[in-house]
């Protein structure tokens, strides 16, 4: 049976674009923990995503344990020195005043795996194009850092990883896959202009180069 759908008016709609404009991807975390209503209600909306099949292969770990925070930030720390080492003098200096993540500070720290053999969803549409799985678990955590922002708790994602050696760490199954490491809390610091950008890494580009028509 069909249900009546909402009506999502002009409102809704620029208030959408400025959530979208306020997510940001967070470094900077205050110590205030994140109230645990709050995480189940933003892990829960995460799990309306989409998926392939409706296998909904997305698969978090938080991380409690104390001993397991310290060994992932020394592990990134470790893989953001070897990073910086491909840069020329100049980028190097700049990369060094980046702050790349917020795992000792931040409330709360969560692993995002995909799982790459669900027995939900028999097979469907993945038989063809098996990254889909992942596919769907990234718009788990679009859906999950939106939900954030709209809470006022920013999400920061670490991609500077070795992802078996996290999936090591954290002692998962052989069949998941680390699709991301995610820092979250209430900012330190919000604004509509990207870290890297304000810091001159790298400057939003036009859409127009970005766009092409066949």
């Amino acid at each position: 049976m069909s249900e009546q759908p909402p009506v999502f008016d002009a409102r809704f709609a620029g208030q959408l674009e400025t959530l979208m404009r306020w997510r940001r991807d967070v470094r900077h975390f205050d110590r205030r923990p994140v109230p645990e209503g709050e995480m189940e209600a933003l892990l829960a909306q995460a799990a309306l995503a989409p998926s392939v099949g409706n296998a909904q292969p997305w698969r978090f770990v938080r991380i409690r344990s104390e001993a397991r925070r310290a060994a992932l930030a020394a592990h990134v720390d470790a893989q953001s020195a070897e990073a910086a080492r491909r840069y020329d003098p100049e980028r190097r200096a700049l990369y060094g005043t980046l702050k790349l993540h917020g795992l000792r500070e931040a409330p709360d720290v969560l692993a995002v795996f995909c799982d790459e053999a669900p027995l939900a969803g028999h097979g469907l549409g993945a038989a063809t194009m098996a990254e889909t799985r992942r596919y769907s678990c990234v718009m788990a955590i679009h859906g999950l850092w939106l939900a954030a922002r709209a809470r006022g708790i920013g999400l920061g994602w670490v991609s500077i990883i070795d992802p078996p050696e996290v999936a090591r760490l954290l002692d998962v199954p052989a069949d998941w896959a680390l699709i991301a490491l995610l820092c979250l809390g209430f900012p330190a610091e919000t604004g509509t202009v990207p870290e890297l950008e304000r810091r001159g890494w790298q400057a939003r580009e036009s859409l127009t180069d970005r766009l092409f028509e066949r």
